[in-house]
């Protein structure tokens, strides 16, 4: 671990119910001990049952704003989620470039979890081109695999094995390929596939049934950001953050927020410890 908390800086979409985008990833830091800093890329109109507008932060705005925490603040890890154009791709790029930030994990949001499209193709592609080669570690789930590769959907276990190489052979330096929908011949476990540039590995646990699964990915890839930047290596903060999600799907349940499919709760055992919570009897006869 390091001596210090270490600084995260989450480059993503705002999400004002605060499931998903810089909120769920300055939360993730938050109870994983680092430091947090956000850099907006958009304003999106979202609530639990979904997305209805997506306003992008002009380009001039999101470089000026990457620059002043990067003249600032030490930054020992960068999570990039949503970028929405590519010229927000390319601004981004260009300041990972100057700065070389020692740990960059990239979420490449492709759309929505309701299913709304947040990229096209020239975006795509430069997202391809110009910023996945910069990537520590790269976190698609099995459709932005197919978008990024070109393939069909990986289904299986198996099939996320051969992508996670494909994404490998591409230019990546690791992948991990997050499988909670994939067929794992029991359907007991939620198996994500990581290739580290040498190693190819299943990383597995108990598969959670729960509607909470607002903010997954974001969780994901902002837990592994900030424990790659507390010195883990690649293998176990993958396999950490995993379990870390896991949990905090489960309690999700804790929480009452919207009327659609809630959101994980980063921050849970954090509250219980701190006795925010009062137990269902107490809370009967206060």
């Amino acid at each position: 671990m390091t001596a210090t908390a270490p600084n995260v800086l989450s480059i993503a979409g705002s999400d004002p119910s605060g499931g998903a985008g810089i909120q769920a990833d300055l939360k993730t830091f938050a109870a994983l001990g680092a430091y947090g800093c956000a850099a907006p890329t958009a304003l999106t109109v979202q609530n639990t049952l979904g997305v209805s507008s997506v306003f992008p932060v002009p380009v001039d705005v999101l470089r000026a704003q990457l620059e002043a925490v990067f003249l600032d603040v030490r930054i020992d890890a960068v999570k990039i989620g949503m970028l929405g154009s590519s010229d927000a791709v390319s601004v981004v790029a260009d300041v990972l470039c100057a700065f070389k930030p020692p740990i960059v994990v990239i979420d490449p949001v492709l759309k929505a979890s309701t299913g709304a499209r947040l990229i096209d193709d020239s975006s795509l592609d430069a997202l391809r081109q110009e910023l996945l080669p910069l990537a520590t570690v790269v976190t698609p789930n099995t459709y932005e695999t197919a978008a990024l590769l070109g393939i069909s959907q990986p289904r299986s276990v198996e099939e996320a094995r051969k992508a996670a190489g494909q994404l490998i052979a591409a230019g990546l330096r690791a992948a991990l390929v997050t499988g909670g929908h994939l067929d794992d011949g029991e359907g007991e476990f939620a198996v994500d596939v990581l290739h580290d540039g040498q190693t190819l590995c299943e990383l597995r646990t108990p598969r959670v049934s729960a509607p909470t699964l607002h903010g997954t990915g974001c969780t994901l890839s902002s837990a592994i950001a900030v424990l790659l930047a507390h010195g883990l290596p690649i293998a176990d903060a993958c396999a950490t953050a995993q379990r870390f999600v896991a949990e905090s799907i489960v309690r999700g349940n804790e929480l009452a927020v919207g009327r659609g499919p809630g959101p994980v709760h980063q921050l849970g055992e954090l509250w219980s410890r701190a006795g925010v919570l009062m137990p269902p009897d107490a809370q009967e006869t206060s």
